[in-house]
């Protein structure tokens, strides 16, 4: 049987943003959450999550260190990973950014390719960049290459991207607390088609949460993924 790749699912590997980088996002850049405890729950990975935790393979561990930075486009080149979009509003922004954590093309597109793709879709701030919790989401060297023996790719459709409730709340609560760090929480579903070498196929639905960066006058970017989905 082949072994499909978890379309870089989200809590399955058990990743959750690091302390600093929770603290940096939750204290600093979404202090409007603090004012729900559900807002919280959301970040640290404490609460139960209205939205369902996608499965994946435990074999596909990460295998990027907590310190090691991002690869740079320039020197490795990006394969089949898309360029972000030149676009200012966050749930717009947010399920472009799905639907390109969802695609790949282990055809035409190396490990080292995917992830210098992935980021030139983030921040450059690293008050508020959190590479890790996006690096979490890629196979490690070795399930990659059984991935390309087999021919595997995937594409995606989005269905619909939203402000969770509890963001909104908060957000209505205290809209002034955003404007500092101007991160905005997105959920986003939507659909994930896989296929490998002679015929095989599958789908399945997909959920994320994402953090996104939207400062006026800027095009948006992405921030952090997070550990649960809250829809």
């Amino acid at each position: 049987m082949i072994k499909r790749f978890p379309s870089f699912s989200l809590s399955s590997y058990g990743v959750g943003w690091s302390a600093n980088r929770r603290i940096a996002i939750v204290a600093i850049s979404l202090t409007v959450l603090l004012a729900l405890a559900a807002g919280v729950a959301l970040f640290t990975g404490g609460g139960n999550g209205s939205g369902h935790s996608e499965s994946g393979s435990p074999s596909a561990a990460n295998s990027t260190g907590p310190g090691e930075s991002a690869p740079k486009p320039a020197t490795t080149g990006t394969g089949s990973v898309p360029r972000p979009p030149q676009v200012a509003e966050p749930v717009a922004y947010a399920k472009a950014a799905a639907e390109m954590l969802w695609s790949y093309d282990t055809r035409n597109t190396t490990r080292d390719q995917q992830l210098a793709g992935m980021s030139a879709w983030m921040t450059t701030e690293s008050t508020y960049a959190d590479w890790t919790s996006v690096t979490a989401q890629v196979p490690d060297p070795t399930l990659w290459s059984r991935m390309a023996d087999n021919d595997q790719h995937a594409s995606a459709t989005v269905t619909e991207g939203h402000f969770p409730s509890a963001f909104k709340a908060a957000l209505a609560q205290d809209p002034s607390a955003i404007t500092k760090a101007y991160v905005y929480v997105v959920t986003v579903n939507g659909k994930q088609q896989i296929a490998w070498n002679k015929g095989g196929q599958g789908a399945e639905d997909r959920a994320v949460t994402l953090a996104v960066q939207c400062r006026p006058s800027h095009d948006c970017t992405l921030a952090a993924i997070a550990p649960n989905v809250t829809q």
